[in-house]
């Protein structure tokens, strides 16, 4: 497949008219389009339009304050949208409360984890998956335990007496639970070493394996790139350049931006 980058200027592509990559129909899973969002009467997303197909994995890159996790708390319900519209498999979620959009089929593991750190691993288990049954419950905690071994090993535990990479799994595994089509991370790599920050992104790699698209925020953008299929930059709550990761971690301005170069 032909890769090719689309640079913008005031929100408008440089060379097509419709950009994004191969998907395996017409329809992306999760498509925003030429989203806005308010907040405290400041625009902190201005037109964002985002494509995520069945089984990708997306990335999100841009320096702290352009409106990255705004945009994944718009798409998780906890924002409304001033403009645009937010769809999943072609179904309107934009400006749903956020137990609609989790039921719709969204997840989110959020920046910080924010795990309740006095309830067990297994209960912060359980609060991700409200209203499974008892045998339902046990069935998806059976293929989150395959993933993340370390939660049969510190069921009981508190989760605030883990360390910050297995708090991380935990959170991840928490969305997990309500077995979504889209995972939304969130800095997963904030304030971990970087042996367990590898192997934080060898099991997102199999999250997306098993069959869960993924849009990924993340500050390191060369593992960013090297993990996700495609990017797009944010800059001042406008998108300005996208493209096949791979491509993007080769062009002059994501390196002298974001990769040091």
């Amino acid at each position: 497949m032909n890769s090719r980058l689309a640079a913008r200027d005031d929100g408008r592509e440089s060379g097509r008219e419709d950009a994004h990559f191969a998907t395996p129909s017409d329809q992306p899973l999760l498509a925003i389009h030429a989203l806005s969002v308010r907040l405290a009467g400041r625009t902190i997303l201005d037109q964002v339009s985002i494509r995520v197909p069945e089984g990708g994995l997306v990335a999100i890159l841009g320096r702290n304050g352009v409106g990255k996790t705004t945009l994944l708390r718009t798409v998780s319900g906890l924002y409304r949208p001033a403009d645009g519209r937010i769809l999943l498999g072609g179904s309107m979620v934009g400006g749903l409360p956020p137990h609609a959009v989790v039921r719709a089929g969204i997840t989110q593991a959020p920046e910080g984890r924010q795990l309740f750190a006095e309830m067990s691993v297994l209960e912060n288990l359980r609060a991700g998956a409200l209203g499974l049954s008892a045998p339902d419950f046990q069935c998806k905690l059976d293929r989150v335990v395959a993933l993340f071994p370390i939660i049969a090993e510190r069921g009981k535990q508190a989760a605030g007496s883990l360390s910050g990479g297995e708090q991380q799994m935990v959170c991840i595994a928490r969305a997990l639970m309500a077995s979504p089509r889209v995972l939304l991370l969130d800095e997963p790599s904030l304030g971990l070493a970087p042996k367990v920050v590898a192997r934080i992104f060898e099991l997102i790699a199999r999250v997306r394996a098993d069959g869960v698209a993924v849009l990924l925020v993340e500050q390191n953008a060369k593992l960013a790139l090297r993990t996700a299929d495609y990017a797009y930059v944010l800059e001042q709550g406008r998108t300005v350049l996208e493209g096949m990761a791979g491509d993007l971690a080769q062009d002059e301005r994501v390196a002298s931006a974001y990769l040091g170069g």
